[in-house]
């Protein structure tokens, strides 16, 4: 469970600076006003839509005298991101939230994050391995700190692939006849559903395939991505939605999980941190999912599928409280205890901290997965994610074009949209575009 990844590693980003991506960051407040003349605790306020994290601030503020955490929900995605640079623009940001790997090159050139290279620069050196730091760290700074890693899972109903004779697809051709399979016997019935809805799904897959959307070419961006891997990747799952051999469901949608609950979708495409949601979506069908590796394209590889990490934003008064939370939350073993206790939302996700996983698999209950060691394939799926991808400085853009048009015309023009709009982000941000 201690194991660390050699091979999860981000293209080094270390010329962003020379880039200008970091031109409008370099003046983040870094929160001279920690300290309470009037004797009471600081008190700051933390944002993020993370499973276990009320629990997780509970059990801060009943363990901290001189600090204590506000705790607000806020959605995932492109909608919590929107709200988080509006508060930021607003002057009403939270001190701290959870900011997804993909999004921290673009809120920090947005000048959204405060620079946590004095803050809590050592504590990512010294508690995490260099790939993950490699997540936080450009511009020979510290921008936000590791909280999961995220590696692929295939999770699948176990009586279901019984009761159809389904192997447990390794690779995508399996896959494939697996899902010809299935409906064969039941044309009610899918092996699974690919959402047009999920950007961060296609580019994890893509990744998985070697796809690299975006590289640094001396001083300029270089965006691919309709790289080779990623036009395969979309006219992989557009062939199998034209041979109505996949659903297309909304990710996360009613419908989508009223089809999982009734049999009609028998497997799905997730991460990590997927087990623990399916707990409380899910709860009817404990004992009946299993997780496997994610299926290859002939090698045992995957991709990153998320990953958060804890960021304190623009304005905080508290910055200095805040990376003291952000600390305890990513590298003590008792905020990892707090997080899995949380019953009504249980977490799964896979600590970035090595020393943090054994406790993690400790507490996880793995009941539902019938005794199944979830974080043990999580870890070792870590070792597959395929080194060398690179987030781009304008990635929010890039997904909603990529969302919008793999909606009208497939994924396929989803990656096209997606090459477009990352050049032409680009250059309106007044970086260089490799030509």
């Amino acid at each position: 469970m201690s194991r660390t990844s050699r091979s999860f590693r981000i293209a080094a980003v270390s010329s962003l600076a020379a880039l200008g991506l970091l031109a409008t960051a370099c003046g983040g407040d870094n929160g001279s006003a920690d300290a309470a003349s009037d004797g009471k605790p600081v008190t700051i306020d933390y944002w993020t839509w993370t499973l276990g994290a009320k629990a997780t601030a509970e059990e801060f503020n009943r363990t901290h005298k001189d600090i204590q955490v506000t705790f607000t929900e806020i959605p995932s995605s492109a909608e919590g991101y929107s709200k988080l640079a509006n508060a930021v623009k607003a002057g009403n940001a939270p001190d701290v939230a959870t900011i997804e790997y993909q999004m921290v090159p673009e809120f920090a050139s947005q000048g959204n994050l405060v620079d946590l290279t004095e803050l809590a620069g050592d504590t990512v050196k010294e508690k995490f391995p260099q790939p993950i730091q490699d997540l936080v760290n450009f511009g020979g700074r510290t921008w936000t700190v590791p909280f999961d890693a995220a590696p692929q899972l295939y999770y699948y109903r176990t009586d279901l692939f019984k009761k159809y004779g389904i192997e447990v697809p390794k690779t995508w051709d399996e896959f494939e006849t697996a899902a010809a399979e299935v409906k064969q016997q039941d044309k009610s019935v899918r092996l699974a559903s690919m959402p047009k809805s999920d950007p961060a799904l296609l580019a994890a897959l893509a990744w998985q395939a070697d796809s690299k959307w975006f590289s640094i070419k001396g001083e300029a961006w270089k965006p691919a991505v309709d790289d080779a891997g990623s036009k395969k990747v979309a006219a992989y799952w557009d062939g199998l939605i034209k041979n109505d051999l996949v659903q297309t469901y909304t990710g996360w949608s009613p419908e989508e999980t009223k089809a999982r609950i009734e049999g009609k979708t028998l497997s799905f495409l997730g991460a990590s941190w997927s087990a623990g949601g399916m707990k409380t979506s899910l709860p009817d069908l404990e004992g009946k999912w299993a997780a496997a590796p994610m299926p290859n394209w002939g090698t045992p590889a995957s991709g990153n599928y998320g990953g958060t990490s804890y960021g304190v934003l623009k304005g905080s008064k508290h910055a200095e409280a805040a990376a003291e939370f952000i600390k305890w939350v990513t590298t003590d073993g008792a905020a990892v205890k707090a997080r899995l206790s949380d019953k009504k939302s249980p977490s799964s996700a896979l600590p970035a901290n090595p020393e943090m996983r054994e406790v993690a698999a400790a507490q996880f209950d793995t009941s539902y997965f019938k005794g199944q060691d979830i974080y043990g394939l999580a870890s070792e799926q870590v070792d597959t994610i395929v080194p060398g991808w690179t987030w781009g400085p304008n990635q929010m853009d890039v997904y909603t074009a990529v969302q919008d048009a793999s909606a009208r015309s497939g994924f396929s023009g989803g990656v096209v949209a997606g090459q477009r709009k990352a050049e032409s982000g680009i250059e309106d941000r007044g970086l260089k575009l490799a030509k």
